[in-house]
């Protein structure tokens, strides 16, 4: 690969074989970030957690959440762009994951709230009864200063991984709403004028099959609160998303899908944000490499530029394979998405093939962030430890990527139940046998089958090694049908 293509968002996409539709212009959302959105978006980071301003001088409940005014400046170059209303009014869904990609170079935090925006979007749009769509939808699809924001709101204080055992909210029926009263611990976006929420109503069973999934105003029709923000996370890294911990006291919610289907438009929603998490884990590995690329063309030792030692000659190559891989494995799942998005459970083959795909790719690009910002830090030596300098932001920012919407362990499970439950292996492998090396093919196939022969107990105990062993296979082999794969 040329190393030029490193440099920005736009000629890696590029020089990956993509083209950019030409209602989406990706260059002068890229101009604006070289121009003015890094010096906000450093500024952002190192101020730390936002202020919440509870009251007001009446005393007054208000939960107004306050930035500098630059940051409502750059917040809204993604939406005007597009991560939301092309999904639905424009260039299609995989618009929005290309300027999430280019956001997320820039700013991982940033492209939070455009992904639980489109989540919510996409579940209104899906599930949404035509009055409930007429009523909440254009304004998350406007591109103006007005839009909406959307928020996904699962975890609660026990956890995120176990959702049946953990969800306490409750939800009952009040006419043609609902009333949601509990509490969700990690809420992201918080303060976002809708937020798709998991609940258990009235008489549910304490498993995941008595969930439903809601959306949550954040007024209530007489103008109220409709729900309260307790506090702000001080979080290590994503600072330019507020994430706090929320209160639903008989809040009005509405009914997104069926009862009985709930967890099945939960799951939909993680997915879409699991993908987020990927396209956001390669953006973040480019953006360390590039920075990496930077110091080292500079930075002389020995009487040479440290880039052109033989070592770390190898070490740019090996990382830019692993970036070419990792965007291979994740841009894959955005195609998979777009066609199977539209599918209702009982779902087809090729929806369970989306799933597998979807957890290897969270679970195999967010680990290779963490270790390729790393790796950045450690090209730069001492500078790197510095807050000074931009390149320890990257690990901080990294570290949230395996956590975020679902952990690695859960990753693993999960995949482990769509082979188990669903043979969505075997479809893996049918549809990357004409890429595949047949002998690989085979040996990894068996490893598989064998696996799922074993007792529960030790399938979990011994899965991570396969897991990633089959994302690395995944993530070489499509990398085959990319330029330079």
């Amino acid at each position: 690969m040329d190393l030029d293509a490193l440099r920005t968002p736009t000629r890696f996409l590029q020089s990956m074989g993509l083209s950019f539709p030409p209602e989406l212009d990706l260059q002068e959302l890229e101009s604006w970030w070289e121009a003015e959105g890094k010096a906000i978006s450093m500024m952002i980071d190192r101020m730390g957690t936002p202020w919440l301003r509870a009251y007001d001088r009446f005393g007054r409940r208000i939960d107004e959440i306050l930035y500098p005014p630059d940051y409502r400046r750059m917040l809204l170059q993604g939406y005007r762009a597009g991560a939301v209303w092309h999904a639905f009014e424009g260039a299609g869904l995989s618009a929005t994951f290309l300027i999430g990609y280019l956001t997320a170079f820039y700013d991982a935090g940033l492209y939070c709230p455009y992904t639980v925006s489109l989540a919510t979007a996409l579940a209104l749009h899906k599930y949404g009864d035509p009055d409930l769509q007429a009523r909440f939808l254009p304004p998350l699809l406007r591109r103006d200063g007005d839009v909406w924001q959307g928020a996904t709101w699962m975890t609660e204080a026990g956890g995120g991984s176990d959702l049946g055992a953990t969800v306490e909210t409750m939800a009952r029926p009040d006419g043609e709403r609902w009333r949601l009263t509990g509490e969700k611990y990690f809420a992201s976006n918080a303060g976002a004028e809708l937020a798709v929420v998991a609940a258990r109503p009235e008489g549910a069973p304490r498993t995941v099959r008595g969930l439903a999934l809601f959306l949550l105003p954040r007024y209530r029709e007489d103008g109220g609160l409709n729900y309260l923000i307790r506090r702000l996370k001080d979080k290590i890294g994503t600072r330019s998303v507020p994430t706090g911990e929320v209160e639903l006291r008989d809040s009005e919610a509405y009914l997104l899908g069926r009862l009985e289907t709930g967890i099945y438009s939960i799951l939909e929603v993680l997915n879409v944000s699991r993908v987020a998490n990927s396209i956001g884990s390669v953006a973040l590995m480019q953006r360390a490499i590039a920075e990496a690329l930077a110091f080292a063309e500079r930075r002389v030792a020995f009487g040479r530029p440290v880039l052109h030692h033989p070592l770390m000659r190898r070490q740019f190559a090996e990382r830019i394979r692993d970036l070419q891989a990792a965007f291979a494995l994740a841009w894959t799942t955005v195609r998979l998405l777009e066609e199977v998005w539209p599918e209702h459970p009982p779902y087809s083959e090729g929806y369970h093939l989306f799933r597998l795909l979807t957890h290897l790719a969270k679970y195999w690009t967010a680990e290779h962030a963490v270790q390729t910002a790393k790796w950045a830090m450690e090209v730069h030596g001492g500078m790197g430890v510095l807050g000074e300098y931009p390149v320890e932001r990257w690990l901080r920012e990294a570290m949230i990527l395996p956590i975020w919407e679902g952990t690695p362990h859960r990753q693993i499970l999960d995949g482990l139940e769509a082979m188990g439950r669903k043979g969505a292996h075997r479809s893996l492998f049918a549809w990357l046998a004409p890429r595949a090396d047949p002998q690989a093919l085979e040996e990894m196939a068996g490893r598989v089958e064998a696996h799922l022969q074993l007792p529960s107990e030790e399938q979990e105990a011994q899965a991570e090694a396969l897991f990633r062993d089959l994302a690395r296979f995944t993530a070489d082999t499509l990398s085959r049908s990319f330029p330079g794969g």
